[in-house]
């Protein structure tokens, strides 16, 4: 695996610059990793660069979940709740169950509420079956079986609750081992590599000029084709090929908030806030996770934050349905926000489809837009088709055939995992089962190599910070095989330090230094 640290860098830069790609991705969010890993499969010379970290801006800012998407039988789509449910089971079952785990839904309905109890009960029953009732069957409970999944939510005015089952994960962590799957299927990638200029060849674009914002170098990349999947930035690149190309896309945040949980939950809420929106908790990392917010956005996005009014709308829309005592201002840990891609045009983006936009520039630089984790990876294949039937055929016509179910690096039983981590150690050093579980369910057996680590220095063995569960190994695995080079990288998303609020000024000091 090319590694991404120090002179490894250096190296990668070389290789970029003295080979002629078929493919260049700029920009290594889900859409780029997922291009990146479908084209290394069907035989490509690719590589993939981004200006930041790996899925660096939205792509780990979203709300964690793997899903049919509910919300969309609303507005009659039930095929794309098909494909999504189609693409969520492959994903837990046979692309990355090590990763993505199942969680059951709770729809709380309440006296004058948006819903009524027939029209939900009803709408949970098609969802679990469009899923062929891989999840069980979606169904009515009393307000009784409702508390007792979760014991936070508000019993006051609680007709019943209606409930299903989908898929959680954590965003980071699947970016990271899907952008390792398409360096394992021959890619090359770096990030914090940010594009200066583009490279022509008779007006066609044939390459970009980058520069590597952790030392200045500067260097080039040729390739056939290049693909411009920068998400938010889209439109920055396309007038870069062309000063003139009218927007393409339009933006909506998301913010969420990560807390401390009061108690156990046994499942999430989807709560109903009016006719179109929901307001998710969710129990995800030992803490609550609540949004979202949908809202149009006109400012820089690399200037996207959660800010007080974000914060305000989200606890009081989680009040909704959850207890005050499990919403208090002083248990947030952490507080995020991303943006949505949308098709432009009017309208307001809460309604706007959530679609991927793919257009050509003047210079012959394919443009890509809009995605969701849960079908990345059928977005991946969808786009690779497009390029691959472009007029000319700049990537030639002899593409071989995808796979239909690549897993992703470490598949295996997290439960297995977990008790081989617990009971391979010495009686004396044995694992704490806390530390083993965390690392089973965000590497799957990966976690071996980290545990290999530990033996050979049993200080890497203790946690980072004494009230989480990540712990040295994880820092110096993400330093020297996940191309991690900034502690953002690390705190943020190669360990969840940041989102348990436990990136102190000490912790992010040590990790800075560990990095050299």
């Amino acid at each position: 695996m090319t590694l991404a640290t120090g002179t490894d860098r250096a190296e990668t830069r070389h290789e970029l610059a003295g080979t002629a790609y078929d493919l260049l991705v700029i920009g290594g969010g889900i859409l780029g990793t997922s291009v990146t890993w479908m084209a290394a499969q069907a035989g490509l010379r690719v590589a993939m660069v981004d200006a930041g970290d790996f899925a660096g801006a939205t792509s780990s800012a979203s709300s964690k979940l793997v899903h049919g998407g509910l919300r969309y039988l609303q507005t009659g789509n039930v095929r794309l709740v098909a494909e999504n449910h189609r693409e969520r089971r492959a994903l837990a079952s046979d692309i990355a169950p090590h990763l993505v785990k199942p969680l059951t839904f709770v729809v709380p309905i309440y006296k004058g509420g948006p819903h009524g109890a027939a029209k939900l009960g009803a709408g949970v029953f098609l969802y679990s079956a469009l899923s062929v009732f891989g999840d069980g069957m979606g169904r009515v409970i009393t307000p009784q079986q409702a508390l007792a999944k979760v014991p936070a939510l508000r019993s006051e005015g609680l007709r019943a609750a209606a409930v299903y089952g989908d898929h959680q994960m954590n965003d980071s962590r699947v970016a990271v081992m899907t952008v390792r799957a398409a360096v394992d299927a021959g890619a090359v990638v770096l990030n914090h590599a940010e594009v200066v200029g583009l490279r022509r060849t008779g007006g066609t674009v044939t390459g970009a000029d980058l520069r590597d914002r952790l030392d200045g170098t500067e260097f080039g990349v040729s390739a056939r084709l290049v693909l411009n999947a920068t998400g938010p930035w889209v439109d920055h690149l396309r007038r870069m090929e062309d000063p003139s190309a009218a927007p393409s896309i339009r933006l909506s945040k998301g913010a969420h908030l990560v807390l401390r949980r009061q108690e156990p939950w046994k499942a999430a809420l989807t709560t109903p806030i009016d006719k179109y929106r929901v307001s998710f908790a969710i129990p995800w990392e030992d803490h609550l996770l609540l949004g979202t917010t949908d809202e149009a956005y006109d400012g820089d996005p690399a200037a996207v934050r959660a800010t007080e009014a974000d914060i305000a709308q989200i606890l009081d829309e989680a009040g909704h349905s959850v207890r005050d005592s499990q919403l208090r201002r002083a248990d947030i840990t952490y507080a995020f926000a991303g943006l949505r891609v949308l098709p432009g045009g009017p309208g307001q983006v809460a309604a706007a489809k959530r679609e991927t936009v793919v257009t050509s520039g003047s210079g012959g630089m394919l443009s890509v837009a809009g995605g969701k984790w849960t079908t990345y990876r059928h977005i991946g294949r969808h786009v690779l088709d497009t390029l691959a039937h472009l007029p000319g055929q700049p990537l030639g016509d002899d593409l071989a055939d995808i796979l239909p179910a690549v897993p992703l690096p470490g598949l295996a039983s997290p439960d297995a995992v977990a008790m081989r981590l617990w009971t391979d150690r010495d009686p004396g050093t044995r694992m704490d089962p806390l530390v083993a579980r965390h690392l089973a369910t965000h590497y799957g057996s990966i976690a071996f190599d980290l545990a290999r680590l530990i033996r050979e220095d049993p200080a890497l063995g203790e946690r980072i910070h004494p009230d989480g569960p990540d712990i040295w190994a994880q820092a110096v695995y993400a330093r020297d095989r996940e191309w991690a080079a900034t502690v953002d990288d690390v705190v943020r998303r190669r360990t969840t330090l940041t989102v348990r609020g436990l990136d102190t000024p000490d912790v992010r000091a040590r990790i800075e230094k560990l990095l050299g």
